[in-house]
């Protein structure tokens, strides 16, 4: 095993790719932190404090692995937390590019931090939160996507959001 590593993301909402990377890198490193991003250009259904819950629901079971917010640069958090490895999940080709640049980026804000990529099993390999939420706002079956729970709370959010803007 080796040491720390973090895993940084928005997480909008929990799949089960995310939880795929997440056992995966339980298996690699010593110690995994969950790190949520505060990043509201996102625009995220969730918030940071909903997307922390769930993320610590999913991973109540996994030794070794902490959950938790993280505000600004995530190579500050890195050092913050003396963490020397990011770990980025890569699901197809088209991910490589962003996913490459921000490496290249954080790298360049500080090299002692590493930036490795992981690949979920292929049955995940085409899940995004995005499209989850699309699918879930015209009344999808989720259940092979993401745990009930989150999407119970999908489903509510997006029906709250629905009925908000139908006030308006």
């Amino acid at each position: 095993m080796c040491q720390k590593a973090i895993y940084p993301g928005t997480f909008d909402p929990v799949t089960y790719g995310h939880i795929d990377l997440i056992k995966r890198a339980g298996e690699i490193f010593s110690e995994v932190i969950v790190a949520v991003a505060h990043n509201p250009h996102k625009q995220p259904l969730f918030s940071v404090k909903e997307r922390v819950e769930m993320l610590k629901k999913v991973t109540a079971d996994l030794k070794d692995v902490e959950v938790c917010s993280f505000d600004g640069l995530v190579v500050d958090f890195a050092r913050q937390q003396k963490a020397k490895v990011l770990i980025r999940g890569l699901r197809m080709l088209s991910d490589f590019e962003y996913e490459f640049q921000m490496a290249l980026t954080n790298r360049r804000l500080d090299d002692r931090i590493e930036t490795i990529f992981l690949m979920p099993q292929e049955s995940y390999s085409y899940l995004s939160a995005k499209l989850l939420k699309e699918a879930a706002s015209l009344g999808a079956d989720l259940s092979s996507f993401v745990p009930d729970f989150v999407e119970k709370a999908l489903k509510k959010k997006l029906h709250e959001n629905k009925s908000k803007s139908d006030l308006t």
